[in-house]
Protein backbone atom coordinates (compact mmCIF):
# COMPACT_ATOMS: atom_id res chain seq x y z
CA UNK A 1 0.00 0.00 0.00
CA UNK A 2 1.19 3.34 -1.14
CA UNK A 3 0.20 6.87 -0.52
CA UNK A 4 -0.98 8.60 -3.57
CA UNK A 5 0.89 11.08 -5.40
CA UNK A 6 -0.57 15.21 -4.20
CA UNK A 7 -1.64 15.68 -7.55
CA UNK A 8 -4.40 13.25 -7.18
CA UNK A 9 -7.65 13.59 -5.59
CA UNK A 10 -7.78 12.61 -2.23
CA UNK A 11 -4.05 13.20 -1.82
CA UNK A 12 -4.61 16.15 1.23
CA UNK A 13 -6.11 13.32 3.12
CA UNK A 14 -3.63 10.91 2.68
CA UNK A 15 -5.55 8.15 0.58
CA UNK A 16 -4.25 5.19 0.70
CA UNK A 17 -4.55 3.01 -2.50
CA UNK A 18 -4.05 -0.51 -2.69
CA UNK A 19 -0.51 -0.81 -5.43
CA UNK A 20 -0.85 -0.31 -8.59
CA UNK A 21 -4.33 1.47 -8.14
CA UNK A 22 -5.42 4.70 -9.98
CA UNK A 23 -7.11 7.05 -7.75
CA UNK A 24 -9.82 7.16 -10.43
CA UNK A 25 -11.38 3.86 -9.42
CA UNK A 26 -11.25 4.75 -5.40
CA UNK A 27 -13.39 8.28 -6.02
CA UNK A 28 -14.94 8.60 -9.49
CA UNK A 29 -16.94 11.55 -8.19
CA UNK A 30 -14.22 13.82 -7.09
CA UNK A 31 -13.14 14.04 -10.47
CA UNK A 32 -14.16 16.20 -12.85
CA UNK A 33 -16.64 14.79 -16.00
CA UNK A 34 -15.69 11.02 -14.95
CA UNK A 35 -18.35 8.68 -16.33
CA UNK A 36 -18.95 6.58 -12.83
CA UNK A 37 -21.02 4.11 -14.66
CA UNK A 38 -18.14 3.55 -16.84
CA UNK A 39 -16.49 3.13 -13.25
CA UNK A 40 -18.90 0.96 -12.23
CA UNK A 41 -18.81 -1.31 -15.06
CA UNK A 42 -15.34 -2.01 -15.21
CA UNK A 43 -15.27 -3.47 -11.55
CA UNK A 44 -17.97 -5.16 -12.16
CA UNK A 45 -17.23 -6.79 -15.24
CA UNK A 46 -15.26 -9.19 -13.63
CA UNK A 47 -17.75 -10.49 -11.05
CA UNK A 48 -20.64 -12.15 -13.37
CA UNK A 49 -24.56 -11.15 -13.45
CA UNK A 50 -26.01 -10.78 -9.54
CA UNK A 51 -29.54 -11.55 -8.81
CA UNK A 52 -31.67 -9.23 -6.32
CA UNK A 53 -33.53 -10.87 -4.07
CA UNK A 54 -36.91 -9.74 -6.07
CA UNK A 55 -35.70 -11.63 -8.97
CA UNK A 56 -34.88 -14.82 -7.01
CA UNK A 57 -38.07 -14.88 -5.49
CA UNK A 58 -39.84 -14.48 -9.24
CA UNK A 59 -37.72 -17.38 -10.65
CA UNK A 60 -38.99 -19.47 -7.39
CA UNK A 61 -42.44 -18.84 -7.77
CA UNK A 62 -42.04 -19.47 -11.26
CA UNK A 63 -40.72 -22.54 -10.87
CA UNK A 64 -43.12 -23.36 -8.26
CA UNK A 65 -46.58 -22.46 -10.81
CA UNK A 66 -45.13 -23.85 -13.52
CA UNK A 67 -44.71 -27.06 -11.91
CA UNK A 68 -47.56 -27.18 -9.98
CA UNK A 69 -49.45 -26.36 -13.52
CA UNK A 70 -47.84 -28.97 -15.34
CA UNK A 71 -49.12 -31.50 -12.49
CA UNK A 72 -52.87 -30.42 -12.20
CA UNK A 73 -53.63 -29.62 -15.96
CA UNK A 74 -52.21 -33.48 -17.21
CA UNK A 75 -49.29 -32.58 -18.81
CA UNK A 76 -46.48 -33.97 -18.03
CA UNK A 77 -49.02 -37.26 -18.68
CA UNK A 78 -48.69 -39.12 -15.08
CA UNK A 79 -52.16 -39.98 -13.52
CA UNK A 80 -52.47 -39.12 -10.43
CA UNK A 81 -55.07 -40.14 -7.51
CA UNK A 82 -58.04 -37.97 -6.96
CA UNK A 83 -56.89 -37.80 -3.60
CA UNK A 84 -53.09 -36.02 -4.68
CA UNK A 85 -55.00 -33.87 -7.04
CA UNK A 86 -57.36 -32.58 -4.66
CA UNK A 87 -54.25 -31.95 -2.23
CA UNK A 88 -52.63 -30.27 -5.62
CA UNK A 89 -55.21 -27.76 -6.44
CA UNK A 90 -55.66 -25.70 -2.74
CA UNK A 91 -51.63 -26.20 -2.66
CA UNK A 92 -51.55 -22.41 -3.74
CA UNK A 93 -53.57 -21.57 -0.68
CA UNK A 94 -51.87 -23.68 1.50
CA UNK A 95 -48.54 -21.63 0.61
CA UNK A 96 -49.87 -18.33 0.83
CA UNK A 97 -50.96 -18.78 4.16
CA UNK A 98 -48.02 -20.81 5.20
CA UNK A 99 -45.63 -17.31 3.75
CA UNK A 100 -47.90 -15.03 5.43
CA UNK A 101 -47.48 -16.90 8.91
CA UNK A 102 -43.79 -16.60 7.88
CA UNK A 103 -43.68 -13.18 7.11
CA UNK A 104 -45.96 -12.02 10.62
CA UNK A 105 -43.00 -14.47 12.04
CA UNK A 106 -40.53 -12.87 11.01
CA UNK A 107 -41.66 -9.06 12.05
CA UNK A 108 -42.57 -10.22 15.09
CA UNK A 109 -38.87 -12.14 15.86
CA UNK A 110 -37.25 -8.40 14.71
CA UNK A 111 -39.26 -6.32 16.66
CA UNK A 112 -39.13 -8.55 19.79
CA UNK A 113 -35.38 -8.45 19.09
CA UNK A 114 -34.66 -5.04 18.28
CA UNK A 115 -31.79 -3.69 20.06
CA UNK A 116 -32.19 -0.12 21.89
CA UNK A 117 -29.44 2.38 20.48
CA UNK A 118 -28.71 4.37 23.59
CA UNK A 119 -25.59 6.26 22.53
CA UNK A 120 -26.69 7.16 18.99
CA UNK A 121 -30.14 8.07 20.90
CA UNK A 122 -27.45 10.44 23.48
CA UNK A 123 -26.14 11.51 20.33
CA UNK A 124 -29.11 12.47 18.47
CA UNK A 125 -30.29 14.35 21.66
CA UNK A 126 -27.46 16.33 22.16
CA UNK A 127 -27.29 17.34 18.23
CA UNK A 128 -31.08 18.72 18.94
CA UNK A 129 -29.98 20.71 21.62
CA UNK A 130 -27.11 22.12 19.74
CA UNK A 131 -29.47 22.54 16.69
CA UNK A 132 -31.94 24.22 18.82
CA UNK A 133 -29.35 26.80 20.88
CA UNK A 134 -28.55 27.59 17.38
CA UNK A 135 -31.40 28.93 16.37
CA UNK A 136 -31.87 30.77 19.76
CA UNK A 137 -29.04 32.76 19.02
CA UNK A 138 -30.57 33.73 15.68
CA UNK A 139 -33.89 34.92 17.07
CA UNK A 140 -35.97 31.96 16.78
CA UNK A 141 -37.86 31.40 19.62
CA UNK A 142 -39.39 27.50 20.51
Amino acid sequence: VKTAATSLPGASRGLQLPEGRAAAEHEPWRIPNADVGAVRRREDAGRGVTMTKLAQWLWGLALLGSTWAALTMGALGLELPSSCREVLWSLPAYLLVSAGCYALGTVGYRVATFHDCEDAARELQSQIQEARADLARRGMRF
